[in-house]
């Protein structure tokens, strides 16, 4: 059974800096898509990050993060880090990871479809303030 557990979230001013990490078990296969996704009250959930796995990492950033966020794996430690720098009271959400495995993997990370991912963590909250 995979499990995927997400840690690091926080309160912090605007313009600081916070690290998010997940960890994602039960699974073998080499082939993953690992991704970041948020949700603020009263807006939908969307997609933040993701990294996809095989020999190399591949990434993708939503518009609003690029160049503040970085994603990235530790696959001896079955882990996926969201370094967030920057960070701006928009910024503020349940911070969401997600995972999938298998041959599939990199047509989900190319489109970032959040029904294509099979495995989801409880959340970490992100507050920025101003």
């Amino acid at each position: 059974q995979v499990q995927v557990v997400e840690s690091g979230g926080g309160s912090v001013q605007a313009g600081g800096s916070l690290r998010l990490s997940c960890v994602v078990s039960g699974y073998t296969d080499s082939t993953s898509c690992m991704g970041w996704f948020r949700q603020a009250p009263g807006k939908e959930r969307e997609g933040v990050a993701r990294i996809y796995s095989r020999l190399t990492s591949t990434t993708y950033y939503a518009d609003s993060v690029k160049g503040r966020f970085t994603i990235s794996r530790d696959n001896a430690k079955n882990t996926v880090y969201l370094q967030m720098n920057v960070l701006e009271p928009e910024d503020s959400a349940m911070y969401y990871c997600a995972a999938t495995v298998g041959r599939y993997s990199l047509s989900t990370c190319a489109t970032g479809m959040m029904g294509d991912f099979d495995y989801w963590g409880q959340g970490t909250q992100v507050t920025v303030s101003s």
